[in-house]
C-alpha cells in the first residue's frame, strides 16, 4: 500500500520534485482536458450521431468519445439541468401561474393556458416524460423569477458540475445563440443528476396524472423515452430534437455494478428517428462489454504501489525548520470502470521547500494518478501548519539562550 513517511526525493525515482515553484506552475490539465480511454480513432463504433460520448458515472472518466468536445446544439436534453435546478433550488409544493409568455411557446406543448395554475411537482413530469415547452417556460419564470435569470442558474449549476463548455439561453432547449453544450458536459451532467433519487423517479415513471389547481383540467403524461425498455438496468434519460440540433438523446444505465451515461448529439435528422436508439445501444454495449469494476488501488503498478508520499516540507527563513504534510489516498478503494491492460501509475509532484511566513493549509503539491499516462485524477498535498518568519526578537532569544 502507498506508504506515508518523509523520503529523500533521490529515493523516489519516479517521483518529480519540482523544486519551490508558484501555484501556477503546480497546475495540472483539468478533467475536461484529459483524453477519453479510447477514441472514434482507435475504435469505430460506427455511429450516426456527429458527437457521442460515453462515461463512468461514477467518476466521470470518458470512457469512449467521439468529438465529445465540441460545442453543440442539444435540444430538449436541456431539461436535465431545468429539472435539476428545480429539484436543488425550489419548493416542488409551490403554486405556478402561467403567464401568457409560458402558454404562446411552440410545440411540443401541454397546451396550458394563461391564468391557470399548477402545482410545480406536477408540472416536472410533464417536462421530462413529454417534453413540453410551455411547461419548461412556466418552470423557469416562477423558480427564477425570469427566463434570463433561470437559464443563468442553470449555466452556473453547470459550471459548478464542471460542464464549462455549456451555455443555456433557453430552459427548454428550443435553438438560441449561445445555447449550446458538448456530449462530455452533458454526460458529466446526467452523471450529477442520477445521483438524486428524485430526478430518477420523475425520469423513470411511465404514466402521471394530475389536475390544475383550480381543478378546471385534468392530465396524463406518458413517458415517451423507449430507451427505459430497451435495456436491462435502464435509467433513462431525455430524449430532445430541433432541426439545428437534429435528434438527441442521454441515457443512463445502472447494472452489474457498472453505471453508464451516454450521450449522442446530431444522431440523424428526419426520417432517422431511430438512429439515437441505435447509437446509445452501441455505446452501452461497448461499455458493459470492454470494461470491468476495479477499485484504483487493484490496477496500481508494482512501483506505485510502493510509493513512499513525504509527509515533511523544509521551511527556509522559518521558526521552525520543517512542517508536516497531509494528504489523502481513501479514494485508492472507489470503484471505477477500467479495460483489460490499463493500468495506473502515480507520479509526486512537490516543492522543494516552502518561504516563511505561510498559513496553514497551503498545497504545495499533488499526488497525481494517471490511466494509460493520461491524468485521472490529482489529489493535492498541504502543509498540516503555519510558519513564521524569523525575526529580530527570535534571534535574540536564541542567542540568549546560549548565554
Amino acid at each position: 500500500m502507498i506508504k506515508e513517511k518523509m523520503i529523500e526525493s533521490k529515493d523516489l525515482p519516479w517521483c518529480q520534485m519540482i523544486g519551490n515553484v508558484t501555484e501556477e506552475e503546480l497546475t495540472l490539465p483539468e478533467a475536461e482536458d484529459i483524453p477519453p480511454a479510447i477514441d472514434d480513432n482507435s475504435i469505430n463504433l460506427q455511429l450516426n450521431a456527429l458527437s457521442a460520448c460515453l462515461m463512468d458515472a461514477s467518476n466521470g472518466r470518458v470512457l469512449y468519445g467521439k468529438d465529445a468536445y465540441k460545442e453543440m446544439s442539444m435540444a430538449s436534453t436541456t431539461k436535465i439541468m431545468t429539472l435539476l435546478v428545480v429539484l436543488e433550488y425550489a419548493n416542488l409544493d409551490d403554486v405556478v401561474t402561467v403567464s401568457s409568455n409560458a402558454a404562446k411557446q411552440p410545440d411540443v406543448q401541454l397546451n396550458i393556458n394563461t391564468g391557470e395554475q399548477y402545482v410545480l411537482r406536477d408540472l416536472l413530469y410533464s417536462l421530462m416524460l413529454e417534453s413540453h415547452n410551455d411547461t419548461a417556460v412556466a418552470i423557469a419564470e416562477h423558480v427564477g423569477g425570469s427566463v434570463e435569470s433561470f437559464c443563468n442558474m442553470m449555466t452556473e449549476k453547470a459550471k459548478e458540475i464542471g460542464a464549462n463548455h455549456t451555455s443555456f439561453k433557453t430552459p427548454n432547449g428550443l435553438d438560441a445563440d449561445g445555447h449550446y453544450t458538448t456530449a462530455r458536459d452533458l454526460s458529466l451532467i446526467a452523471s450529477y443528476a442520477i445521483k438524486n433519487p428524485e430526478f430518477c423517479e420523475i425520469v423513470g415513471t411511465s404514466t402521471y396524472q394530475f389536475n390544475e389547481v383550480n381543478h378546471k383540467r385534468s392530465f396524463s403524461v406518458n413517458n415517451r423515452n423507449r430507451f427505459l425498455y430497451m435495456m436491462k438496468g435502464a435509467i433513462g434519460i431525455k430524449t430532445g430534437f430541433t432541426g439545428k440540433a437534429g435528434y438527441c438523446f442521454v441515457g443512463a444505465v445502472d447494472i452489474d455494478g457498472k453505471t453508464l451515461v451516454s450521450t449522442v448529439l446530431g444522431s440523424g435528422w428526419p426520417p432517422h428517428k431511430s438512429y439515437k436508439w441505435a447509437d446509445t445501444t452501441k455505446l452501452m454495449e461497448y461499455g458493459l462489454n470492454s470494461f470491468e469494476v476495479y477499485s484504483l488501488y487493484e490496477r496500481l503498478t508494482p512501483d506505485s504501489k510502493q510509493l513512499t508520499i513525504p509527509d515533511k516540507i523544509s521551511v527556509r527563513n522559518g521558526k521552525i525548520t520543517s512542517v508536516n504534510l497531509q494528504s489523502s489516498t481513501d479514494f485508492l478503494t472507489e470503484k471505477l470502470l477500467l479495460r483489460e491492460g490499463e493500468e495506473v501509475t502515480v507520479k509526486v509532484n512537490l516543492r522543494d521547500y516552502i518561504t516563511a511566513p505561510t498559513v496553514e493549509g497551503v498545497k504545495v503539491g499533488d499526488i497525481c494518478y494517471y490511466i494509460n499516462q493520461n491524468l485521472f485524477r490529482k489529489v493535492p498535498i498541504t502543509t498540516v501548519e503555519a510558519t513564521e518568519k524569523i525575526d529580530l526578537p527570535y534571534l535574540l532569544r536564541e542567542i540568549f539562550q546560549f548565554w
